[in-house]
């Protein structure tokens, strides 16, 4: 986290859309001399809700961040039983944990953000299934566990002891990062990690879901390949998306170019999503999010 940076309290509300929530906010915050430095609103005739993020100077208000909460929290209850809503304090780094497999590509490129403080988390762990990847996450200072999965076809209590050691492991981040695992995982720990798991997927979801996408893109014929950044939610590779984003290919393509060319959207995808989720842009509604960039 770059130490110059000014510290901020990160307000985030959704709640049933009706008249005066944001008359109702800004008085809030200016009765409690609020500097507001950010502001964002979305209003969805669809499903008649309301979304909004705020940012505030912590300097500008007289006490500090667990006060706020206690009296946003009675702010929000006044909009409903049904108010989701945060407040965050930059000054205090998210930590997170990196899952991987063998692909090393989006594990560079987060080492790399990291080690520039360009993204506003502190980087407790990676865990691979394999050990390959361990030298490279020890060279920049962080711990590598390597933990052992059971191979393809076997007993469902050993996939399920394995993922309690992965469980034990993480612990309790603010976001576990899936990048490139490649393990998919239990239920259990899909709904424990919601809101809170992310994962890059080799493809422009909803299309060609699963394994070798690039290679499904290939056989199909495409003329864009993408990569998509997404909550994990137990239903494979279906979870609220973040960020999406693609490059042009042709006929003269083959498919380890388009693996190739596919890693450079798969970085700078699952760097985007991962940004904005640490920096509390990303409202989660049903299986959509909105995000204020």
């Amino acid at each position: 986290m770059d130490p110059t940076a000014e510290r901020r309290y990160v307000l985030t509300l959704s709640c049933p859309d009706t008249t005066g929530i944001v008359a109702r906010i800004a008085g809030f915050l200016a009765d409690a001399r609020g500097w507001i430095v950010e502001a964002g609103y979305h209003s969805d005739p669809g499903t008649g809700w309301f979304f909004t993020r705020q940012v505030v100077r912590a300097d500008s208000l007289p006490f500090e961040a667990d006060e706020l909460r206690s009296r946003f929290g009675a702010v929000a209850a006044e909009l409903g039983a049904e108010a989701s809503w945060t407040v965050t304090d930059t000054g205090t780094p998210k930590r997170a944990v990196v899952l991987v497999s063998k692909e090393a590509h989006c594990l560079h490129d987060l080492l790399g953000r990291v080690a520039a403080q360009e993204l506003p988390m502190r980087l407790d762990a990676v865990i691979g299934n394999h050990d390959s990847l361990g030298d490279i996450v020890r060279a920049h200072g962080v711990p590598f566990h390597h933990l052992e999965f059971p191979p393809p076809g076997s007993r469902a209590v050993e996939k399920g002891k394995t993922f309690g050691e992965l469980r034990e492991l993480v612990g309790a981040p603010d976001v576990v990062v899936l990048a490139r695992f490649m393990q998919i995982l239990p239920p259990e720990l899909c709904r424990e990690w919601a809101g809170r798991a992310l994962n890059i997927h080799h493809s422009f979801l909803p299309s060609f879901v699963g394994a070798r996408p690039y290679h499904q893109a290939y056989a199909r014929g495409v003329k864009l390949i993408g990569a998509t950044c997404h909550y994990v939610t137990p239903e494979l590779d279906a979870g609220p998306i973040i960020e999406q984003d693609v490059i042009r290919v042709d006929h003269g393509d083959t498919a380890v170019d388009m693996v190739r060319r596919g890693r450079d959207i798969e970085r700078l995808v699952l760097s985007r999503g991962l940004r904005w989720h640490l920096e509390d842009r990303v409202l989660v509604h049903g299986n959509k999010t909105v995000v204020f960039h």
